[in-house]
């Protein structure tokens, strides 16, 4: 094990309140505290590894929620910022009859009101071990340019920099800005997360092959393709191995993308980032694991696992 003493996950992006529907009716919905990057900071100390959250809430009850939540899971908001115009953006979320995710529609007030690189203390980065982030905040140009801003000063110290894509296609104006915007940053990442989805339209193609192929081009040291039941994909020095996962009856999958993301990179935090495709067969393991036992329980944040639950 690594000595990460002092030393945190870092993260950056938007905290959601999701309403996840209740049944494939989509008629009633249970509020939870959500947001794919909210998930991965919560699961990751959930998995015992401390997380901290770069984001911005208001003053209003919603975002005092936020905070409670964020707190009482452990996650650190030392960096994260109030203003007090801030409306945290809510997601509808409806369930097909087979308890897979739709995101429906996303409710937000005040997409303008976003951090700013300025604003932030140069320890985040000097104390973090990695740093995750998604594509759910690229939209606005502010967020863009922070995003930037802190992947540059990362980069120049050599700290492991993690890319969820997680599109969200509702939060942009069109499929170009979309795809364009996220493969900016592929050429800066040490570790690109995608679902097989998202590589077919990030690449343009329409198969597993030829989508890894096209992304050949960008140089990315290690990508990971889930594939939901079907376990992932490990994309490392032009090998391609598959990676199963234990089959479990599912009843809602939102979330088990992040719980994955969250063992990944309580992994990596603990032990280092892998030099071997071995060691990431270890830990893409893990995280499918952690995807599957997710996949078993309603909700997103809520079903994150705990340590506890992988003895």
């Amino acid at each position: 094990m690594k000595n990460m003493q002092n030393k945190h996950v870092l993260i950056y992006g938007d905290a959601f309140v999701d309403y996840i529907a209740n049944d494939s009716s989509n008629t009633q919905f249970t509020k939870f505290l959500g947001g794919a990057t909210v998930n991965v900071a919560a699961g990751i100390s959930r998995l015992g590894a401390p997380a901290s959250f770069i984001t911005v809430t208001g003053e209003d009850e919603t975002s005092e929620f936020v905070r409670t939540e964020l707190a009482g899971e452990g996650v650190d908001l030392t960096y994260a910022k109030i203003i007090p115009e801030k409306r945290v953006s809510g997601v509808y979320v409806h369930l097909t009859t087979d308890n897979d995710r739709i995101f429906y529609k996303y409710v937000d007030e005040t997409p303008n009101v976003q951090v700013e690189y300025c604003t932030l203390e140069q320890s985040a980065f000097q104390n973090a071990s990695l740093f995750h982030f998604c594509s759910g905040t690229l939209f606005h140009p502010v967020a863009f340019n922070t995003t930037k801003e802190i992947v540059a000063t990362l980069k120049e110290t050599g700290t492991f920099l993690s890319f969820d894509a997680n599109i969200r296609p509702l939060r942009w104006e069109n499929e170009e800005k979309c795809r364009n915007t996220i493969i900016s940053f592929f050429t800066d990442v040490n570790l690109l997360k995608l679902t097989e989805e998202e590589l077919f339209f990030l690449t343009r193609t329409d198969t597993l092959e030829a989508g890894i192929e096209k992304l050949q081009y960008y140089s990315i040291p290690t990508i990971l393709i889930t594939m939901g039941e079907e376990g992932a994909y490990i994309v490392m020095n032009e090998q391609i191995i598959h990676i199963p996962v234990v089959k479990v009856d599912p009843v809602d999958t939102t979330g088990a993308g992040d719980a994955f993301m969250a063992g990944i990179l309580r992994q990596i935090h603990l032990y280092g980032a892998p030099t071997t495709i071995n060691v990431w067969k270890e830990y893409v393991s893990f995280g499918n694991k952690l995807g599957a036992i997710c996949a078993t329980k309603f909700g997103a944040l809520s079903a994150m696992p705990r340590i506890e639950e992988l003895s």
